[in-house]
């Protein structure tokens, strides 16, 4: 027992230069495979009590069972998003922003984005006092209106359906004001304003207020084919009478309205290995749909704004990744990334594995052969006739080589190996003493000289 750990000690010792060897492969393949996703990121989510607002705060606490952080930065809506994710400096990676935006950057611009999909569907409302004469938008322009908040998605819907009606911003009476929200909402319901546009969920406080309203009816878009046909990120949304509230069955019939969609944008700062992650965790949010959604219906790759990330097109082709199905995030990412290291080492580690018994067998009998060196020097000068007169020192040095091949270990398989050595070290001192005792003998002799008992 004790020989068969003393092999495996210099077995052990004899391969000890692989582990080196590995540690180098390790490193040098980690520097090419991406490190693992961060666990914390920054959204934009537009005003405080917004749907947007909103939204973020389901999605934030649906990552925060698997342990992400997500911050989320108060903006002023969907424009302010968008200029937030463009910054140089960006402070935020993602952010919701309603569709149509992207007509209003630059082709640059929208190369730097890129979508994860739509999130719910949040209609344009057009909300008008009911003693106002309202069938068509040029019914609008002596009117008073609210146009939405400057920068707001609601602006930037509202100027969409006006310009399909050829009413250009330069058109605008001074009776429109560019207002929007809680405080149109407020001038609509006090006869300060005669109609006013809101963007929103049919869940949204303020639209659920103003359909209440007896003194306020809500627009039908009964040309909403011919604006969809114009304005591509618009869909048509069937209002079902009473679906906004059914006490006062609001609306009182059947009306179309008109509705861009909430999208998840992403910067070149978004790790992409959070894009499983974050559609998870909307899907969770939006899994019991909305009063004009179905469960199930988000998110969404379609409708398409910007460029669809690669990443959120395989999650919407495949679901979400096998070790993600099973596993928490942080687990199931290194998981990834240690597979996706595996592979390459392994190719590498076969042959590599394939060479240690060689090097190993080299290596245990290099601890013999080297004795060798100095037998062949000696043996060299004998045939040559050179070896200096005095030998004394030649015998005593290997009889030293004796006494050190003593202490020499390798594995009982060697250990032939190793008394050959040993004899043909006692082989050429022989040699060497009988080459003494002849001293006065020619070169030619002395060279040839073999003691009786090695003679065939």
């Amino acid at each position: 027992m004790r020989r068969v750990l003393n092999d495996l000690k210099i077995m052990i010792l004899a391969n000890l230069w692989i582990v080196p060897v590995v540690a180098g492969l390790v490193w040098a393949l980690f520097q090419f495979v991406a490190p693992p996703p961060p666990m914390s990121a920054s959204m934009a989510t537009g005003a405080q009590g917004g749907a947007y607002q909103q939204f973020a705060e389901r999605l934030k606490e649906e990552l925060a069972k698997e342990g992400f952080e997500l911050n989320l930065v108060p903006t002023s809506g969907s424009r302010d998003n968008l200029q937030r994710l463009l910054a140089n400096d960006p402070q935020v990676e993602i952010a919701l922003v309603q569709s149509g935006l992207e007509r209003q950057l630059t082709a640059e611009e929208q190369r730097q984005l890129e979508s994860l999909g739509a999130i719910y569907q949040e209609p344009l409302w057009l909300f008008f006092r009911r003693d106002v004469e309202l069938d068509r938008i040029a019914d609008l322009l002596p009117l008073r209106l609210g146009l939405g908040g400057e920068g707001s998605g609601t602006r930037a819907a509202s100027d969409a359906i006006l310009g399909a009606n050829a009413i250009e911003p330069e058109q605008y009476p001074e009776s429109w004001q560019s207002i929007g929200g809680g405080k149109a909402a407020r001038a609509l319901m006090a006869g300060e304003l005669d109609a006013a546009f809101f963007v929103g969920p049919a869940e949204n406080s303020l639209v659920q207020q103003l359909a209440a309203n007896p003194d306020i009816a809500l627009a039908h878009f009964r040309r909403a084919a011919a604006y969809e046909a114009r304005l591509p990120f618009l869909n048509q949304v069937k209002v079902g009478e009473g679906l906004l509230d059914l006490a006062s069955n609001a609306p009182d019939r059947d009306i179309i309205t008109l509705s861009p969609v909430a999208t998840l944008v992403v910067n070149d700062d978004f790790n992409p290995g959070l894009v499983p992650l974050f559609l998870e965790a909307s899907r969770e949010v939006m899994r019991g749909g909305t009063l004009l959604d179905a469960a199930g219906t988000f998110p969404s790759a379609e409708p398409r704004t910007f460029e669809l990330h690669k990443d959120a097109g395989h999650y919407y082709d495949k679901g979400l990744p096998i070790l993600q199905r099973y596993l928490p995030f942080r687990i199931a990412s290194l998981a990834d990334r240690y597979i996706i290291l595996l592979i390459p080492l392994i190719v590498v580690m076969i042959p590599l594995f394939k060479a240690v018994g060689p090097i190993y067998q080299w290596r245990i009998r290099a601890r013999i052969y080297r004795w060798y060196k100095y037998l062949r020097e000696i043996d060299r000068k004998l045939h040559a006739g050179s070896l200096p007169d005095e030998l004394d020192s030649e015998i005593e040095r290997l009889e030293q080589m004796e006494d050190e091949l003593a202490a020499v270990e390798v594995p009982l398989s060697y250990s032939n190996e190793l008394y050959e050595l040993h004899m043909h070290v006692r082989y050429v001192i022989e040699r060497l003493r009988v080459l003494q005792r002849r001293r006065g003998d020619g070169p030619e002799q002395a060279s040839s000289v073999v003691p009786s008992q090695d003679r065939s």
